[in-house]
């Protein structure tokens, strides 16, 4: 059995410095998380993201490649 690394309270970081760091704006954030299932924590009233909330909430935003076709 493999043991999942537990975040600790150093590694969250707020609705701020989360949506600076993603390079998204608050509000888009907080909405993410309120109707789209972005993962968070709520620490009391605090909006809280882990490394592994950032990463996960990175890879929805992530926009495939596009392959460009050749003129023949």
């Amino acid at each position: 059995m493999t043991a999942t690394a537990t975040p600790t309270v150093e590694d969250f970081t707020d609705v701020d410095e989360t949506a600076k760091r993603l390079g998204i704006g608050k509000r888009r954030l907080r909405d993410g998380v309120n109707h789209f299932g972005y993962p968070a924590h709520r620490m009391g009233r605090k909006l809280m993201f882990s490394p592994q909330d950032r990463a996960e909430i990175a890879a929805r935003h992530r926009i495939p490649g596009q392959r460009k076709m050749r003129a023949v």
